[in-house]
């Protein structure tokens, strides 16, 4: 069982950068599953989940209309669109998977203690 966090990189400010989080050894099916980041000197926050369905997403206010998360229940895929990135950006950027096929966003912001698999990590850098 394993996720498995890509996509990361440098870019410079304004611009874009695609997350993608790989299940492997089981289906993302029965999962919500969210993307965290965590900064040096920070505590590791949710930036965006979805629910098992893909109906129901939570996004941080600072990153609305930025961040697009999605998701490919087929291919076991979660996505971070990340568009018009900023230096705050910056930091190493987990996904996670929580068991939970009734999770929804409406009124819920994500814990970390509530996901079960956590992904390795990915760098983004925004700099100029």
């Amino acid at each position: 069982v394993q996720l498995q966090a890509s996509g990361g990189g440098l870019v410079k400010p304004g611009g874009s950068l695609r997350l993608s989080c790989a299940a492997s050894g089981f289906t993302l099916d029965d999962y919500a599953v969210g993307w965290f980041r965590e900064a040096p000197g920070k505590a590791r926050e949710a930036v965006s989940c979805v629910s098992s369905s893909g109906d129901s997403t939570y996004t941080k206010e600072s990153v609305k209309g930025r961040f697009t998360i999605s998701r490919d229940n087929v291919k076991s895929t979660v996505y971070l669109q990340m568009n018009s990135l900023k230096p705050e950006d910056t930091a190493v950027y987990y996904c996670a998977a929580e068991m939970n096929p009734h999770r929804e966003y409406d009124d819920h912001i994500p814990l970390t203690s509530e996901f079960d698999y956590w992904g390795q990590g990915t760098q983004v850098t925004v700099s100029s």
